[in-house]
């Protein structure tokens, strides 16, 4: 029996929409506790919205800590009529697994938890200590689940060494891509303001609409910095504009906008909001503008983690992996600030977040074998 497979089709069958976990952390802490590991269940958040969070150690001979991170809570479903079978029910055809969260990301989760357990079977008294660390508010706020847990474990004093987050990173095969870093994300709310008044009056009232233009034009086409040897170039983007009355009649008396920018580790937020405002001051705009810090950037240079997985995937898959930090942000952003080394690796990501969302049978031995020999790998450098 394919036990990786298997549990992955036990997690898909729970419908765990965030921030929901539905027994998933239940089901791996029964496989875990049974190896030496200490289960704490951590939640968080108010009660209508609460979150549950699993903290699971074994601890070995050494001090040194891997940990495995990932997230039971997926994404809703959408449209049910959409699908091609029910998204609860894990289902195989032409050599797939579709379900909701079948790549994005309990397959990730099945296959680390089965890799640690024959790992601990082959190696009763290892080295490393291992840890695993699960949310189930990860595709939600993201407020009450691993960051979180990453500050109680910083209270403690806990040591973390190496982490792998199991998202779902792979391009078109398993192993092609792996992230070592993420960039940071900042955003803004601008609200210009104007004088609402007539539209066939418009001395007597102040359009902020065309009061923005300029300076949104000004701040699409800045060069905030050039990127790196790890990262591209910050970008701005502007994700939504509010303004009118809904009357064709009005000039409105403000003007909403919705940025972001996706930063790298050449800028800082500090530095790209007094950027902003001071374009926005220099085109004499009457406005506020509150601001939201996402993530910051984080990075993982090539080290003892990035070997580690990087030979285990050339000697499971013999693929030659590529090293990246393209994309959104993943929880890596709150467990960098108490571990050195974070990377993020998993299935082929095509599907994630889609309908008929899936993941290719034949990736997920390997991917297992894969969390499996990084273990080893790392155990034996202690």
């Amino acid at each position: 029996m394919n036990r990786a497979l298997h549990l992955t089709e036990q997690l898909i069958s729970r419908r765990s929409v965030t921030p929901e976990d539905d027994g998933c952390q239940r089901i791996l802490r029964e496989r875990l506790e049974p190896l030496g590991f200490a289960c704490e269940t951590i939640e968080s958040g108010p009660a209508d919205f609460r979150v549950t969070n699993l903290w699971a150690k074994r601890q070995g001979q050494s001090a040194q800590t891997l940990v495995f991170a990932g997230h039971t809570d997926v994404v809703p479903t959408g449209p049910l009529e959409q699908w091609s079978s029910d998204p609860f029910v894990p289902t195989h055809r032409d050599g797939k697994l579709y379900g909701r969260g079948a790549a994005d990301m309990k397959t990730s989760i099945a296959a680390f938890t089965v890799a640690v357990e024959e790992f601990i079977k082959a190696n009763p008294d290892p080295q490393l200590s291992i840890a695993l660390l699960i949310t189930s508010d990860e595709e939600g706020p993201s407020v009450d689940g691993t960051v979180v847990v990453c500050e109680q474990l910083k209270a403690r004093g806990e040591r973390l060494d190496y982490c792998i987050v199991g998202e779902p990173t792979s391009v078109t095969k398993l192993g092609d891509m792996i992230k070592n870093g993420r960039r940071g994300s900042l955003s803004g709310k601008l609200n210009i303001k104007g004088i609402q008044g007539h539209i066939a009056y418009p001395q007597l009232a102040k359009n902020p609409i065309h009061m923005a233009m300029p300076a949104l034009a000004e701040l699409s086409t800045i060069e905030w910095d050039w990127g790196n040897d790890f990262f591209p170039p910050t970008s701005f983007q502007i994700s939504n504009i509010h303004g009118g009355t809904g009357a064709g009649n009005i000039i409105p008396g403000n003007v909403v906008v919705d940025f972001n920018f996706r930063y790298s580790s050449e800028s800082t937020p500090e530095g790209l909001q007094k950027l902003t405002q001071e374009v926005l001051a220099r085109h004499g705009l009457d406005y506020d503008i509150k601001w939201v810090v996402g993530g910051l950037p984080f990075l993982t240079t090539p080290g003892e983690l990035v070997g580690a997985v990087q030979a285990a995937i050339r000697a499971e898959v013999g693929v030659e992996t590529e090293l990246s930090t393209t994309g959104g942000t993943s929880d890596g952003r709150f467990i960098s600030r108490i571990c050195p080394q974070v990377i993020e690796f998993g299935p082929t990501n095509a599907t994630i977040h889609k309908i008929d969302e899936n993941v290719a049978v034949a990736e997920i031995e390997p991917l297992k074998n894969i969390y499996r020999r990084t273990i080893e790998n790392l155990n034996a450098t202690l």
